[in-house]
């Protein structure tokens, strides 16, 4: 078993290395549930037959030592080698192959559990979501209001309550389902989303927003438009970069683009039943639904609402809308 043992952590060693040098595309998700159940396995091995096993023989070992001493009284040696008394301890000692498997089972056990099922940790990487979210808060993601789903598959178990407009999501990324991505949502099924020189409407009804002092985007150094928007009762800031044309550049030949209609204006969709339109709060500065389409309802991630921590700021640290 140690030969076995020391073949299977390799193999999460160099999956885990080739990830990082980015040899292959990683998902942390099934790491995550093959590193449960491989050392859930273990841990009933051991709770049902290597630690019986080892206790038995600890038993048999020290009947043969009580055995042996009782002679060695008859001949009257009261002395003997205490090492001996030791032998049964050593039994009972975990091999290192299940210290390393079953004894962090239930470690492992509890992270599956509270990221599958509760709340799962992220990074934001970039300003798609400012003045909202910056690049390098931690976050926190909501997993259950959206309703619980299974782990690596993603298939929903219980309705949850649905997606609401103004809400942050995490969600796979449409064109690549291992990357996942943190947008507002603007529109949700039968919608019709219109975002026309840099003014966003939803059914018909433009979404009120109120000047705010200019915000400086300290990673370009720039001063940009800032406004509070609210949408439907959602009340946040969004940024506007006036340089930056109104028309969408490169939108990609995503499912549903028929129902869009693409200007020099802007662009105008209607939200497919099971799907999302999602933007960042970062307007100008944003790859989202404009560019590569709807979410659908299954690449739903959950709900993103408290910044947990950023080391440049501590600050930043709380609830956000």
């Amino acid at each position: 078993m140690a030969f076995i043992t020391s073949l299977v952590l390799a193999a999460f060693i160099a999956y885990v290395g080739s990830w990082y040098f980015g040899a292959i595309e990683g998902n942390f998700a099934l790491l995550l549930f093959l590193a449960t159940v491989i050392t859930g396995l273990y841990w009933v091995a051991e709770r049902f037959y290597f630690l019986p096993k080892r206790e038995r023989a600890a038993v048999k070992l020290e009947a043969s030592l009580a055995e042996r001493n009782a002679r060695l009284a008859e001949q009257g040696i009261k002395q003997v080698d205490t090492a001996d008394t030791k032998a049964s301890e050593r039994l009972l000692m975990q091999p290192w192959w299940l210290d390393w498997t079953a004894g962090l089972f239930p470690v492992i056990l509890v992270v599956f559990l509270l990221r599958s099922f509760l709340y799962e940790p992220f990074k934001i990487p970039s300003g798609s979501m400012m003045p909202t979210l910056l690049t390098g808060d931690l976050i926190l993601v909501n997993k259950f209001t959206y309703g619980l789903r299974l782990p690596v598959i993603n298939t929903k178990i219980t309705a949850g309550t649905p997606l609401a407009r103004g809400d942050v999501v995490v969600f796979r990324y449409p064109p690549k389902p291992s990357m996942d991505y943190i947008k507002r949502v603007v529109g949700i099924p039968g919608d019709e989303v219109a975002y026309l020189n840099k003014k966003l409407t939803i059914n018909g009804q433009p979404v009120p927003k109120q000047a705010e002092a200019d915000y400086l985007d300290n990673e370009s150094m720039r001063l940009l438009k800032q406004y509070d928007e609210n949408l439907f009762g959602k009340q946040h800031k969004i940024l506007n970069d006036e340089s930056a044309p109104s028309f969408v550049p490169g939108a990609s030949d995503f499912p549903g683009r028929e129902n869009c209609r693409y200007s020099v204006e802007g662009v105008v969709c209607k939200v497919p039943a099971g799907s999302y339109f999602m933007m960042g709060d970062n307007r100008d500065n944003s790859a989202d639904s404009r560019f590569w389409g709807f979410v659908p309802d299954s690449n739903v991630v959950g709900r993103a609402f408290f910044v947990w921590m950023n080391f440049g700021d501590l600050g930043r640290i709380g609830p956000f809308q």
